[in-house]
């Protein structure tokens, strides 16, 4: 008896697909709870922010979603 491991990550995936814009909500509220506490790294932040946004809308192929690369 142990942990599927790939049953949970199907099911986490699932999850993300019917609710990405709640997990980018998540992502906002932390990355302003992070700058309003580490606001010299915001830059850093933000980037870190981008990216976890990009993972958020993979498509199957593993290939970034939807998201454009900050500026």
């Amino acid at each position: 008896m142990g942990i599927n491991f790939d049953d949970m990550k199907n099911k986490a995936k699932d999850a993300l697909g019917q609710h990405s814009d709640k997990a980018e909500q998540g992502v906002d509220k932390a990355s302003e709870a992070a700058k309003s506490r580490f606001g010299e790294h915001s830059d850093k932040i933000d980037s870190a922010t981008e990216k976890a946004k990009g993972f958020i809308n993979r498509d199957e192929g593993g290939e970034g979603g939807q998201q454009q690369p900050p500026q």
